[in-house]
């Protein structure tokens, strides 16, 4: 592959699509027999492992204090909403099917998109909106199954 395609958000984006969705099936199977809560903890633990040592590796570790308060306030307010998203799903992966409960979290998606537009002032274009509801009507259809 090409070392420029690395530059892309698109690739990016889809190898987190491809690791979102391994994410769900390893977690499916990991949540067996643990309460989910445990297992939550236990997948953030590794994750901070991982990234510490990759961080490590690449000289990539800065100090904290060459981090701006704004950005230490809107990470801590981000680590809180994906600790709180990953409790959740853990739980409903617990509960539910992955093939509902995966759907169903990429409401987040539509979210995304809306959040945007009132704090971010972004604008999708007239075929993201049509993306957008597609995703919402999918997971409608989704959680309503029956």
């Amino acid at each position: 592959m090409n070392p420029e395609a690395f530059s892309s958000w698109q690739i990016w984006a889809v190898l987190s699509a491809v690791f979102a969705a391994l994410t769900a099936i390893f977690a499916k199977v990991g949540v067996e027999g643990i309460n989910s809560d445990l297992a939550t903890l236990i997948r953030t633990a590794i994750v901070l492992i991982t990234l510490s040592l990759i961080l490590f590796a690449t000289g990539q570790l800065t100090s904290p204090g060459q981090v701006s308060p704004k950005s230490w306030l809107f990470l801590v307010l981000s680590a809180l909403g994906t600790g709180a998203s990953w409790l959740c799903y853990f739980r409903a992966l617990k509960l539910g099917p992955a093939t509902l409960v995966a759907p169903i979290d990429k409401l987040s998606v539509v979210l995304v998109a809306l959040f945007g537009v009132v704090f971010l002032g972004e604008r999708p274009s007239p075929q993201g909106w049509i993306g957008i509801a597609l995703i919402a009507g999918g997971a409608v259809l989704i959680a309503f199954k029956g």
